[in-house]
């Protein structure tokens, strides 16, 4: 008899949650869990659905959802347990920078509770927010015992034909978004690295898909999809000895990182703070000793490092030229000669009222650049942090880091908790991509994780394609943190660059990033003409607010910043031919203002300046060049 109750609780619990549906607070967005029967196996998916104009569309059709550890399976054997009421969550938090200071944190969450065939237990946790949703898994049983978690089951599945912005993976992060509608990829083992950006078909709601609130007990995922083009199924770091997934290994109870679909219009994706909304709140009692600011940058114009005492000496009076705040010493400081030694440069800054900041190898001893092994284990963290304090060094750039394992995933996390321990801010650079982390740790300022300005030295790549690049990142990468593409440069590198002037301007609006590294020769700032200086003396690194106006991956994009009560817009031109920009003044207080205009001149190595009363609801139409763009501050 007992059996057979327990088989009719069974059927009755698969059934149930074919009803199970999780609503956003707007009503804008569903979630709704699907277990269902095949050959006598309980397979679980979800499917994502938006509103537009009372009619909800499928912005995710079934996909599965499943996980797998070394001792056990949770993902074509699961009977649901119990499913929690919908529970409010609501909370409100500052950012000490990225793309808005005050964020909401305002979604709903429901917990399904399931067994597998071995009455192991796994809990699946999903929140629906009114711009996106986020899923984890969490293993609640109490355990000594360690576990490999190998895998995941979970897929996501889009229609056939639709448009996706998605970057081949590399560990670095390094690579374009271009325009995709088979699915298929270059790289012949079909892997995708985060975020990714999806249009659904001719519909106007589009989707990005990343992660969010890695611990020491996640390792980063990526997207494959070699099986089937249109379904990304994610897929942990392979071991580095061998092609096999390592996964996570780790004592119960434990929980994945959050799972994140950003969800609505092309402003709604723009505009998001899931990554962060997810993400564990500060760690940090005091942040006040912790400043976002501009940053004169040596490696671009010179292709290289910092081991030219003279060459520092330039950057730090640059810096007090342009009421920059920071200079960062790049790679090499550790063997400066010519005039002064590291001691000196960081003496020099000082006196001038510069903070200065330095690089670090992460300790790739197989790359050149040095010093390389000056914070591998925590006694030798602790030794240079304390050095960095005592000669009055504001805040780190560690570079070159191996991977998305576990093992990288705490190292990034020690770094931030023990440079936070010295009032050091940090900037990562050759790394993963941002999973929320500053918000945990508000001292993470940046992280490169971009195919940026940088690559001007590498190859002429960037040269042809910069322009579509730099409209498709505010959609995609920037998306989720701040970025450190080292932009505004005018002159050139090893490579030309054939954006415009004012499309280099507008980069230090359209990117947002903690610590904006200005990468271009003195001499290139220096000549600018009165009004494009004066706008880079005092354009922020860290806003209040952010409104996408308009825009399209690879075509265009025109964002507004807010700081305080002073709004700052930029627009660029993403195609290699000219195009009328329009900026609609919708979001402005009502009464006049007035807007100070910087934009294309005759050419592209020109500027044209104006002034322009507008108010709330005016329309501006502005003609950019091939490649042009524009940027103004409104009074």
């Amino acid at each position: 008899m007992k059996h057979i109750i327990l088989f009719l609780f069974i059927i009755l619990s698969s059934f149930s949650i074919n009803a199970q549906e999780i609503i956003s607070p707007n009503g804008k967005i569903k979630v709704i869990l699907n277990l269902h029967d095949k050959n006598a196996a309980h397979h679980l998916f979800f499917k994502v659905l938006y509103k537009i104009e009372n009619k909800f569309t499928e912005v995710l059709p079934d996909s599965k959802l499943g996980i797998n550890r070394t001792d056990e399976q949770f993902a074509d054997n699961l009977h649901l347990i119990a499913t929690s009421k919908p529970v409010s969550i609501h909370d409100t938090y500052k950012m000490v920078c990225g793309k808005r200071q005050l964020c909401e944190n305002l979604g709903t969450q429901k917990t399904f509770s399931f067994e597998n065939s071995n009455q192991q237990p796994l809990d699946i946790v999903f929140r629906v927010y009114n711009d996106g949703i986020a899923f984890r898994y969490i293993f609640p049983n109490q355990s000594d015992l360690k576990v490999n978690v190998i895998s995941e089951a979970t897929t996501y599945v889009l229609p056939d034909s639709t448009s996706r912005w998605m970057q081949p993976f590399n560990l670095a992060y390094e690579g374009f978004y271009p325009l995709n509608k088979t699915g298929l990829n270059i790289n012949k083992y079909q892997e995708w690295g985060f975020p990714a950006l999806y249009k659904v078909n001719n519909q106007p709601v589009w989707g990005l898909i990343s992660e969010a609130d890695i611990t020491e007990n996640n390792c980063g995922a990526k997207l494959i999809n070699l099986k089937n083009s249109n379904e990304y199924q994610v897929t942990y770091p392979s071991a580095r000895d061998n092609f096999k997934q390592e996964g996570v290994k780790t004592t119960l109870p434990w929980n994945s990182q959050w799972h994140t679909i950003i969800v609505g219009k092309l402003s709604d994706i723009v505009e998001s703070t899931l990554i962060t909304d997810v993400s564990v709140p500060s760690q940090l009692k005091d942040t006040d000793w912790i400043k976002p600011g501009a940053v004169s940058w040596i490696y671009w114009a010179n292709n290289h490092g910092s081991k030219d005492y003279k060459k520092i000496v330039e950057y730090v009076d640059l810096a007090v030229e342009m009421n920059w705040p920071y200079v960062l010493i790049d790679w090499e400081w550790d063997v400066m000669s010519n005039g002064g030694t590291i001691i000196d440069a960081v003496n020099y800054a000082k006196s001038k009222g510069i903070k200065p900041l330095i690089w670090y190898n992460s300790g790739s001893i197989w790359l050149d650049p040095t010093p390389y092994d000056r914070l591998l284990t925590v006694e030798k963290r602790a030794k240079e942090f304390a050095w960095l304090n005592k000669m009055g060094v504001y805040g780190i750039k560690v570079d070159f880091f191996a991977g998305d394992h576990q093992d990288m995933m705490k190292y990034y996390i020690d770094i931030l908790k023990e440079a936070a321990k010295y009032h050091l801010m940090v900037n990562f650079h050759g790394a993963t991509i941002p999973r929320g982390w500053a918000r945990t740790y508000p001292n993470l300022m940046t992280t490169e994780a971009v195919y940026g300005a940088e690559w001007y030295n590498n190859d002429q790549v960037l040269t042809n394609k910069a322009a579509g690049h730099n409209t498709t990142l505010p959609f995609t990468r920037n998306v989720i943190g701040s970025m450190d593409y080292t932009p505004v440069t005018f002159s050139n590198s090893q490579h030309t660059h054939i954006t415009s002037y004012a499309h280099e301007l507008a980069l230090s609006v359209v990117f947002e990033s903690g610590l904006q590294h200005f990468a271009d020769r003195p001499s290139a700032y220096e000549s600018l003409p009165a009004e494009p200086k004066d706008f880079l003396k005092k354009v922020p690194a860290a806003w209040d607010d952010t409104k996408l106006i308009d825009g399209y991956p690879e075509e265009k994009v025109i964002v507004a910043r807010k700081k305080v009560n002073q709004w700052y817009i930029a627009g660029l031109n993403g195609k290699d031919v000219a195009q009328t920009l329009l900026v609609k003044f919708d979001f402005l207080d009502k009464g006049n203002h007035s807007f100070q205009l910087i934009k294309d001149g005759k050419d592209d190595k020109s500027f044209s300046s104006e002034i322009i009363k507008v108010k709330k609801g005016d329309t501006l139409k502005i003609d950019c060049l091939p490649r042009g763009g524009f940027v103004g501050e409104i009074k």
